[in-house]
């Protein structure tokens, strides 16, 4: 199993940004996925997550309204369109799978994926 996070990069205030998270060794659509973020030295937070049929979704107060999750399980792909973009977005993007998407977030992490950069600066 593995899942590979991409699409994070240097950015400025206001700007945009699509991170993907590709699974291999397990469908998406019998996955919930989750997004976290993690500044160093500090502890990863929970950004958003999708259950397995994309029926419902979490976000961190912090995103809602600027970022949007989606799955494509014919790609077995997670995306999460990040736009207004602040500087405290600046962290390690990670995806992971989980059990199911809860309106309190990701329930009982399984599968972690690498990180991508989002750096948020002027």
């Amino acid at each position: 199993v593995q899942l590979q996070a991409s699409g994070g990069g240097l950015v400025q205030p206001g700007g945009s940004l699509r991170l993907s998270c590709v699974a291999s060794g397990l469908t998406l659509d019998q996955w919930a996925i989750g997004w976290f973020r993690q500044i160093p030295k500090e502890g990863r937070e929970v950004v958003s997550c999708i259950s397995s049929r994309s029926d419902r979704r979490y976000y961190e107060d912090a995103v809602k309204g600027r970022f949007t999750i989606s799955g494509d399980n014919a790609k077995n792909t997670v995306y999460l369109q990040m736009s207004s973009l602040k500087p405290d977005d600046t962290a390690d993007y990670y995806c992971a799978t989980a059990l199911d998407c809860t309106s309190d977030g990701p329930v009982s992490l399984h599968h972690w994926g690498s990180g991508t950069q989002v750096t948020v600066s002027s």
